[in-house]
């Protein structure tokens, strides 16, 4: 059941104080989650998840990888290993392949953190797009606790103030009922 126009113009109207064309659109989403008895908060992860490429979800898994102890240990391992094996084992037979000063592991290193380090700022803008996207959760969760509140204030206020007139209303019975009785 979608919440009609005229329904938003008018809780905007009421809560918000705005016009229904002016209210942005985390609003114009509270408010018809709000007439339509419906939740609105949603896991920022599972929404940033669901709409990610295959592409973005590469680049999260490359700076996850390269970004662990395990990645830089590793690494230093290979590192260690190759230097050894050219400067020791295979310079010992004349077969050293990428001597010292190592201009080959050199390059292979440059290549490794030319493409290394725009992925990891792929992964990084992502991040920084999945925290926008949580604000903006957050806030259409606040905004829409915030309204409810708002809602049951007013319900509150209209039954005290009916519960005072129907007190009012016996009190002038009551008292009628006394002067009838006085004359």
């Amino acid at each position: 059941m979608a919440a009609t126009k005229k329904t938003l113009d008018h809780l905007a109207t009421r809560f918000l104080g705005k016009d229904g064309a002016d209210l942005e659109p985390e609003e114009v989403n509270v408010l018809e989650h709000m007439t339509d008895h419906r939740p609105v908060s949603r896991d920022a992860a599972d929404v940033a998840d669901d709409a990610s490429t295959y592409g973005q979800r590469l680049s999260d898994r490359v700076a996850e990888i390269g970004g662990s102890w395990s990645f830089i240990i590793g690494f230093s391992v290979i590192l260690l290993g190759w230097m050894l094996l050219n400067t020791d084992v295979l310079a010992h037979f004349g077969m050293a392949f990428d001597p010292y000063p190592y201009i080959f592991l050199n390059l292979m290193l440059s290549t490794v953190a030319a493409i290394q380090a725009p992925i990891i700022m792929m992964s990084q803008n992502r991040q920084a797009s999945k925290d926008r996207l949580a604000a903006s959760l957050d806030f259409e969760v606040n905004l829409r606790a915030e309204l409810e509140i708002m809602r049951l204030h007013e319900k509150i206020d209209l039954a005290i103030t009916e519960r005072l007139d129907r007190i009012l209303s016996k009190l002038e019975s009551g008292e009628r009922l006394a002067e009838k009785a006085a004359d």
